[in-house]
């Protein structure tokens, strides 16, 4: 029986993936062997000895002290694309809100012309010139970042008539393949700032990306530019941003991270971490999570991991046998040790897939017949050996 704890509520549809009769599922659970999160912080947090991964439902980690937990041997997973549509949709929502003053316009109607009985028409006819503002058709936006998210992004502005130019010097070649092809990629980000009448990010917040988008960037961009930022709210350096607003330069900002200052400038539009707010997108986030740990604590394989090697195997565990799965420091000569362990113990290795992702090594090992304590303890006490856990067929 597994032990799933979660953190925060998350989707019944994803849960209900879970088998009842092999898995414990609760908020409140005693020494759990893998954590299912949203939003929760758990740095600080105090993780049993037996919790052996932790899904984030939802693409980002800030949350979560990845780095730290790879050194425990803790594998942390997340589910990109997941929530791709939800926050696709609300950038084309941003898109249209930075352009078109609906919500000062809104705001006007509801406050000034309240309580004008006959005259509100007469009145909103006189008073729309204050609120144009321009079409999308036709204008050049900036994606940085194509992966998941952003390359739907780019699909659906080019359907909108947008030039869409593209910037992602991690392009994989999945993402690739999805793109229009009429999406234009650029090899610097000034290819984006010099051309884009629009841009939005969809970048991960790293000590490189940290206040990518700050006073020098913007000096480089078109006058009037106008800046969706639905990825991380450390992407944007707020004060050169309000300073450019000021000036002219930037002509609106919408941000998925309200923040004091930015709330109190009327071109900014601040939301509440909407990206990924809708019932389908926590459904799928919940599904591919519930997935990750199904496919981790029973065949051993590592799929979306933020800290840990991709891992897969297309063969079963031995009937009668163990998968062995060790993670590692990654030093040379391991996986010779741990053959010469079993062969020394007369046991067969069936199949062996070892991968490494920085520092950090995992390996699953096919052995006929089962692996007891004792060879266990053998390996696990092997220098560089983080954790080894055994999966009986």
């Amino acid at each position: 029986m597994y032990k799933i704890q979660t953190l925060n509520k998350i989707s019944s549809i994803g849960l209900n993936n879970f088998p009842r009769d092999d898995y414990e599922v609760a908020t409140d659970i005693n020494n759990p062997d893998a954590i299912l999160v949203r939003s929760a912080d758990m740095h600080g947090m105090e993780l049993s000895a037996s919790t052996k991964a932790i899904a984030r439902a939802g693409a980002g980690t800030n949350n979560i002290p990845s780095a730290e937990l790879a050194e425990k041997g803790v594998v942390v997973f997340n589910t990109p694309g997941a929530n791709s549509n939800a926050v696709k949709e609300l950038v084309i929502l941003a898109l249209l809100l930075s352009s078109r003053p609906v919500v000062a316009a809104n705001k006007w109607v509801n406050t000034e012309l309240a309580g004008k009985g006959d005259e509100i028409a007469a009145l909103a006819e006189k008073g729309k010139s204050k609120f144009v503002g321009p079409e999308l058709k036709g204008k050049t936006l900036g994606v940085i970042g194509l992966g998941a998210i952003g390359a739907q992004v780019a699909n659906t502005a080019i359907a909108l008539g947008m030039n869409v130019i593209g910037y992602d010097p991690f392009l994989s070649v999945k993402a690739a393949l999805s793109l229009d092809h009429n999406v234009k990629i650029v090899e610097t980000l000034d290819g984006i700032y010099t051309k884009a009448d629009y841009i939005t990010v969809h970048v991960p917040q790293t000590d490189e990306t940290k206040g990518m988008i700050n006073a020098s960037t913007i000096k480089v961009m078109k006058d009037g530019v106008r800046i969706i930022n639905l990825a991380r709210g450390g992407l944007v350096n707020n004060a050169d941003i309000l300073a450019a607003l000021e000036s002219g330069k930037v002509a609106a900002h919408v941000t998925d991270f309200a923040d004091e200052d930015l709330m109190k400038n009327d071109k900014v539009i601040c939301m509440p971490h909407l990206g990924a707010s809708t019932p389908e997108a926590e459904d799928n986030c919940a599904i591919m999570a519930v997935k990750e740990l199904r496919d981790f604590l029973e065949t051993g394989i590592i799929v979306n991991s933020v800290n840990f090697p991709r891992v897969t195997v297309d063969s079963a565990i031995p009937a009668g046998g163990t998968r062995l799965c060790i993670s590692h420091k990654n030093v040379p000569g391991m996986i010779a040790k741990f053959t010469t362990i079993l062969g020394d113990l007369n046991l067969n290795v069936e199949g062996i897939v070892d991968q490494s992702r920085g520092d950090i090594a995992y390996a699953l090992i096919d052995v006929a017949g089962k692996v007891g304590d004792d060879t266990l303890k053998t390996l696990e006490e092997c220098e560089a050996v983080i954790n080894v856990r055994p999966i009986f067929a």
